[in-house]
């Protein structure tokens, strides 16, 4: 039986922030934009489209990151979609397969023009579901001052989970800082900085057949090794997502986190003695690796025009468009199109690039939340101690056979 979305019932709130279109001189094309203000850039480019495209009218609406997925979800749910989305990336297999979005084709040449695996963040069965708008990548951070106090080269990070533990351990029992700071709330990105492990490690969730491959040695070992550097770990892990990791960081009450771009900013800023490096890498890792996620603009069904939404999304996350959007927001870039100028001008942007190349994407399954939950629950189990990383994954990897 087909699956359905798990979706909310609609409020009249939300069926009131829809725009309405009926009396509008020009066919409207609503698009919600994640954030707390429109991406830089875009209200130019709309112009620029609408100019090019007569007839037609962008209408942008901003929703806060907190609402944003569920109000998409909810109009789209009760009939009265927007016609441009902002979404995660990993919801598309469900809007899809609810018959909620429509294909968005890419030629050959519009794929091979991002960074490898990045098309994969919005494809299943072969077929693309959304456009790329925005891309993180993680990398090591490290306390230069905290190594040399613990007895480390401050100039050396460490680059196998080997060394890691070892040296959160040095540190963890020379300074009154804790070695590293593990994320396991109940949150999204637990699940996410737990893929990092996996994706250092040669592993997978599920493959391209859409088999659960979770249970694997590569994944069991990355699981093993998150367990055994608990112990030195800042205290009680699961009250922290990684923007808190990254405060204490700051603070300087770990040594090392796995952060994006955004935490070189903050350490410049916080007068830090930092570095940054590619991830460590796990026992079968074959080069420097990172979880690729991407959030992506989905061309909503039923509209009226759809095509003229995907002519949209392509052209506003086309070329220097998107870089200076990018660039403007210090997301990884989506496509190499100015990358050796980057790392020229800011060194630090090396580990975040280099990790692209055997990175993997956020895994689409029918049910991104139920997949959520089930990675958060292994991690947390084995964090806290209840359960061994064997059977942790076990039961996950059965779990995850309902929501492939």
């Amino acid at each position: 039986m087909k699956k359905t979305i798990g979706l909310m019932a609609v409020s009249m709130l939300a069926l009131a922030g829809a725009a309405p279109a009926a009396f509008a001189q020009d066919k409207e094309i609503t698009f919600i934009n994640c954030g707390d203000e429109l991406t830089a850039g875009y209200a130019e480019h709309f112009a620029e489209w609408e100019a090019a495209n007569p007839g037609f009218k962008v209408v942008p609406e901003i929703v806060g990151w907190g609402q944003c997925q569920d109000k998409v979800t909810t109009l789209a749910a009760a009939g009265t979609p927007v016609a441009l989305a902002y979404v995660g990336s990993r919801t598309l297999k469900q809007f899809a397969q609810n018959d909620l979005i429509v294909p968005v084709p890419m030629t050959e040449e519009e794929k091979a023009a991002y960074y490898n695996y990045v098309p994969d963040t919005v494809t299943f069965d072969g077929t693309q579901w959304g456009v790329p708008v925005a891309f993180s990548t993680k990398a090591l951070f490290w306390n230069k001052d905290l190594f040399e106090a613990a007895g480390l080269d401050p100039e050396t990070p460490p680059k196998t989970w080997e060394e890691k533990i070892a040296f959160a351990k040095q540190i963890t029992e020379n300074t009154d800082a804790a070695g590293y700071g593990a994320v396991a709330k109940t949150f999204d990105n637990t699940m996410h900085q737990f893929l990092h492990w996996v994706y250092t490690n040669n592993g997978q969730v599920i493959d391209a057949d859409g088999n659960i491959t979770l249970n694997s040695p590569q994944v069991l070992a990355a699981l093993t090794a998150l367990k055994d550097i608990i112990p030195y770990s800042e205290e009680g892990p699961t009250a922290y997502e990684q923007n808190e990791v990254r405060a204490i960081w700051l603070d300087g009450g770990v040594a090392m986190i796995e952060a994006s771009p955004g935490a070189a900013l903050r350490a410049e800023e916080a007068g830090m003695n930092w570095g940054v490096a590619n991830l460590p890498l796990g026992p079968d890792a074959k080069g420097p690796g990172t979880l690729l996620i991407t959030d992506a603009l989905a061309v909503f069904k039923g509209t009226g025009v759809e095509e003229q939404a995907i002519s949209l999304a392509k052209y506003i996350t086309d070329g220097d468009r998107q870089w200076d959007a990018e660039m403007a927001q210090g997301l990884t870039p989506l496509r190499p199109l100015h990358s050796d100028e980057l790392v020229a001008e800011k060194p630090y942007w090396a580990p975040f690039l280099d990790g692209i190349e055997f990175g993997g994407p956020e895994p689409l399954l029918t049910d991104y939340i139920g997949l959520q939950n089930v990675m958060i629950e292994m991690v947390q189990s084995v964090v806290t101690g209840a359960a061994e990383p064997a059977a942790a994954l076990e039961k996950a990897a059965a779990e995850l056979e309902q929501y492939k």
